[in-house]
């Protein structure tokens, strides 16, 4: 059984976009979206540095677009069928959008709308995001709470994102839980808590503009690793995510307890398969980084069943 997956933010990189520009449809179709959501994607993705790409209200259209065109330049008209979608945070627009819950316009006005206004949320707010490394889960949690700080990432492998306040984080990286290491995270607040709470209301407002259907197949949901096939419990599921914790690691549980054997993870690949590979070892992984991966993501897909 095979699952495709998008990436969440972070795993942008200077020019990773370039060599899938070659491509005159993905380009005019970059440039279409670029129209659409008055923000030059292509800039973004070919020659911007890594400071005007972290950008929030930057990265997010970025991720989405960059993952929707290299699915299509390498899937399209292949034939090949997935038994699951899923996405890591603003991931998740991508494979709702993959699954055919809505169309790629869709996701590309939806993520513009979410990004700035979690970006606007996040701006004054005296807030930030370090990612805690190692350590028992239960010992990290506790350390956590006893800081007023949120659980916003449990990636699995032994990575959690903590989000709170500037001094609350200064505190967990001062006395950092029982065998794990803090590392503050270049983010401007924090996301997947209560500070985002306006960006969920602006998100259901634009959400209500766009036609939903239920997914070609299930997505697996950031919230608790369900598996969602109805197309209006997955939207809801998108818009509350902003505020609540991803549970990634919940994901690939699912993903494993369901018989998967393979996943693919769209571009820019590399960070989903890294946590699959410390998670998940007895499942193959595939990550798709630029076009020269697209024959070998064809050849996985069909060794893992998705003809």
């Amino acid at each position: 059984m095979l699952a495709l997956l998008a990436p969440g933010q972070g795993a942008q990189t200077p020019g990773f976009l370039t060599p899938w520009l070659e491509d005159a449809t993905s380009r005019a179709q970059m440039e279409s979206w670029s129209k659409l959501i008055g923000l030059d994607l292509i800039h973004l993705g070919t020659v911007a540095d890594s400071d005007e790409i972290r950008e929030t209200s930057h990265a997010q259209p970025l991720l989405v677009a960059a993952g929707l065109i290299s699915a299509a330049q390498t899937f399209g008209g292949q034939n090949i069928n997935f038994s699951f979608f899923a996405g890591h945070s603003v991931g998740e627009i991508t494979a709702a959008s993959l699954a055919q819950s809505f169309d790629d316009d869709s996701a590309l006005t939806l993520v513009n709308v979410r990004a700035r206004a979690m970006s606007a949320a996040a701006t004054g707010s005296g807030t930030g995001m370090s990612a805690v490394l190692g350590g028992e889960r239960e010992v990290v949690i506790a350390a956590l709470l006893a800081l007023g700080l949120t659980a916003a990432n449990e990636n699995g492998g032994g990575q959690i994102v903590a989000a709170g306040s500037l001094q609350a984080l200064a505190a967990l990286g001062e006395n950092p839980p029982t065998g794990a290491r803090v590392r503050p995270l270049q983010v401007s607040g924090a996301f997947h808590t209560d500070v985002m709470q306006p960006a969920v209301t602006k998100l259901a407002d634009a959400a209500r503009e766009i036609d939903v259907i239920n997914p070609s197949a299930p997505v697996i949901s950031n919230r608790d690793g369900a598996i969602i096939t109805n197309g209006d419990e997955l939207m809801a599921r998108i818009i509350g995510q902003v505020s609540g914790p991803v549970r990634w690691d919940l994901c690939m549980q699912t993903l494993a307890d369901h018989g998967v054997t393979g996943v693919i993870e769209v571009a820019p690949g590399g960070t989903l398969t890294g946590l699959f590979k410390r998670a998940q070892p007895s499942i193959e992984l595939f990550a798709i980084k630029s076009p020269e991966d697209i024959e070998g993501a064809r050849d996985f897909a069909r060794a893992h069943g998705g003809k």
